[in-house]
């Protein structure tokens, strides 16, 4: 009796441990935005799956944008293979612990990138209010904006990327002179500028998942390259080729 009152507490302290040295090397990885507790591949679905779509929204293709809809298809598989293969991984089109230790990695407790913040992307307001959109809807655009800048800016070899413009009240807006229409208003829009030239971030950013494109070559964009998210495509930069 002695001896299996022993051999249970030792074993009992081995997986009390174990259990702490677990939680303690997940707690390490995974920040506080969000914790995968599975692998993903094709065929699966839920909320998940929809916060992998966001992190690698940025590797849709040429033209291409990745649906944010939780259903892990083709087009996802590709995406995360183009993330994969741009960060030195496995390219086997399953997102496991690799994979999530590299996005642990891109991103911080409050759910921005390591290179972008969003303060960085509203220079308007501290809230997100007043836009075309709800402000918990502006915030989280803007959030999918970081992971395809961060996708754009790998893709140039890590070099600064500023952004000058994100998130606008109409009251913003109105004070820069944007137009009525204008995606800012969303908080799915940036304007950026930085050590690449104007035409080398709009001719790159074809392959990161915008489908408005403007600079150089179009109305009032020879001073910076403008990317947003809207319904159609819509590229225009007659300087860059584009």
């Amino acid at each position: 009796m002695r001896f299996t009152r022993a051999l249970t507490a030792v074993l009992l302290s081995i997986i009390t441990s174990v259990t702490v040295i677990f939680g303690t090397s997940t707690a390490a990885h995974a920040d506080g935005c969000y914790t995968w507790g599975r692998n993903l591949s094709q065929g699966m679905t839920g909320n998940d799956v929809r916060e992998l779509q966001i992190r690698i929204s940025g590797y849709p293709g040429y033209g291409a944008v990745l649906a944010l809809d939780g259903d892990f298809g083709s087009a996802t598989r590709s995406a995360l293979i183009r993330f994969q293969q741009a960060w030195g991984l496995a390219a086997d089109g399953i997102a496991g612990a690799a994979t999530y230790n590299k996005i642990y990695a891109l991103q911080d407790n409050d759910c921005t990138t390591i290179h972008f913040t969003y303060a960085e992307l509203n220079k308007c307001n501290s809230d997100w209010s007043g836009g075309a959109v709800s402000a918990a809807t502006a915030k989280a655009n803007a959030r999918v904006n970081m992971w395809k800048l961060e996708a754009l800016r790998h893709a140039l070899g890590d070099v600064p990327i500023v952004v000058t413009s994100g998130f606008r009240s109409y009251a913003c807006n109105n004070a820069v002179g944007g137009s009525a229409s204008s995606r800012h208003l969303y908080g799915d829009a940036v304007d950026m500028v930085g050590s690449p030239s104007f035409c080398t971030l709009a001719q790159r950013a074809r392959y990161h998942g915008w489908r408005e494109i403007l600079g150089p070559g179009y109305a009032g964009h020879s001073d910076h390259t403008h990317v947003a998210h809207k319904s159609s495509q819509f590229w225009s930069a007659s300087s860059c080729g584009i």
